[in-house]
């Protein structure tokens, strides 16, 4: 994730640690929740998973099937320190640190572990070692696991084509990134594949990802323009008051899905994959990007640019204490660097509009503050700082 600011402005603060614990129940699929009443009225919402296209999928080649664990920069003795902490088998470390059995190459050091061993490990290994692999982006899978935000994976593979033993070697294979279930052994899982179409569709699988359908209850008693003044984002100039005064209106219609009360860009993007022409331009869209670009009918390229878009926070949003509104610029600040690792933006309760990564298989998302929160405060302290724009055009 580009790094947009650094020590920006003191706005809100919310102070994040890998010790937070989840307060209730995961929340899954297959079932309606309801969201904190408030000034965006009363919402009702529930889940749902997004694969990304086949021809998307296509273009990425399908890992090798041999697990491989690269460190660099480290020597034998320092894998071993890791193997050690982490409670290897003195019999396993001895057979992947024989220099017959790794490869050292341009001081990256590499392990092979057999397919069993791998299998073997326990949660609390795999958590350890993983941990360390993630720190170098040679380790992809590692460095950029596959999450599972609900904690449960038969949740997440519901519905899917997998054969039942693929997903419990999927299931067996989890393992905790702070508070967060992911998955990463996609070279393990490919040793269970029977043909080349099932080895495509259990990767395409890997790409699912979850998200929210996000609907507001509209009722004769509620104050429709009470609700429009919210949902209108500081007067921005798109009328929604019909809208809401619609569904009052209609018999049997008693809710409205949020997609349609979203500025036309962000409406148009969600639940959607970005499309190739904007590859094309030489980076795709990142989160930053989707922030800043909000309340725009057409995305502004040069937020793609970091320094650029630091200028237009700078100049253009004011950080902001209190109550957070609708359209609000949520920035996740790295509690050691003061850099901004993600950006999202605050639509009602505690869901926001995200985009999680910058590449073709990362859609547009309503999501969960405390979700997105996990995913990026997985394992060091930071804070969310709040910022509005200063006028919508």
């Amino acid at each position: 994730m580009a790094v947009l600011i650094s020590g920006l402005f003191a706005g809100q603060t919310i102070v994040c640690s890998q010790e937070q614990q989840a307060t209730s129940a995961p929340e899954l699929s297959g079932k309606l929740y309801h969201a904190r009443p408030g000034p965006w009225g009363k919402l009702q919402y529930y889940y749902i998973y997004l694969e990304a296209p086949s021809d998307f999928v296509e273009r990425f080649p399908l890992p090798n099937s041999i697990a491989r664990w690269s460190f660099p920069g480290h020597k034998a003795e320092d894998v071993r320190e890791i193997f050690e902490r982490a409670g290897v088998a003195k019999a396993l470390q001895d057979y992947l640190l024989d220099a017959k059995n790794y490869v050292l190459e341009n001081d990256i050091l590499t392990v092979f572990p057999p397919l069993p061993d791998l299998e073997a490990m326990s949660q609390e290994q795999r958590q350890v070692i993983y941990t360390e692999l993630g720190k170098y982006p040679i380790n992809e899978y590692y460095a950029e696991p596959v999450l599972i935000p609900s904690g449960d994976t038969k949740d997440w593979l519901r519905g899917t084509r997998l054969r039942p033993e693929l997903c419990e070697v999927i299931d067996r294979l989890t393992y905790m990134r702070g508070d967060l279930l992911v998955f990463s052994d996609l070279a393990a899982v490919l040793n269970y594949t029977r043909s080349t179409e099932e080895a495509k569709d259990f990767f395409k699988t890997m790409t699912r990802t979850r998200t929210m359908v996000l609907r507001l209850e509209v009722g004769e008693a509620d104050d429709t323009e009470a609700l429009a003044n919210y949902w209108t984002g500081r007067k921005r100039f798109k009328d929604i008051l019909p809208i809401l005064s619609s569904v009052t209106e209609t018999e049997g219609v008693s809710a409205l899905d949020v997609v349609h009360l979203l500025p036309s860009m962000a409406r148009r993007y969600l639940y959607t994959y970005p499309p190739v022409d904007l590859a094309m331009r030489g980076r795709m869209p990142d989160c930053h990007w989707t922030s800043l670009n909000f309340f725009n009918h057409w995305g502004r390229e040069y937020y793609l640019d970091s320094r650029l878009a630091a200028s237009a926070v700078m100049e253009d949003y004011l950080p902001v204490k209190g109550e957070r509104e609708f359209g609000d610029v949520l920035m996740f600040m790295d509690g050691t660097s003061g850099n901004a690792i993600h950006s999202c933006v605050y639509i009602a309760d505690d869901i926001v509009y995200t985009k999680n990564g910058e590449n073709m298989v990362a859609p547009w998302l309503l999501m969960r503050l405390d979700d997105v929160r996990r995913i990026y405060f997985h394992a060091k302290k930071g804070r969310i700082d709040t910022y509005r724009l200063k006028k919508v055009e």
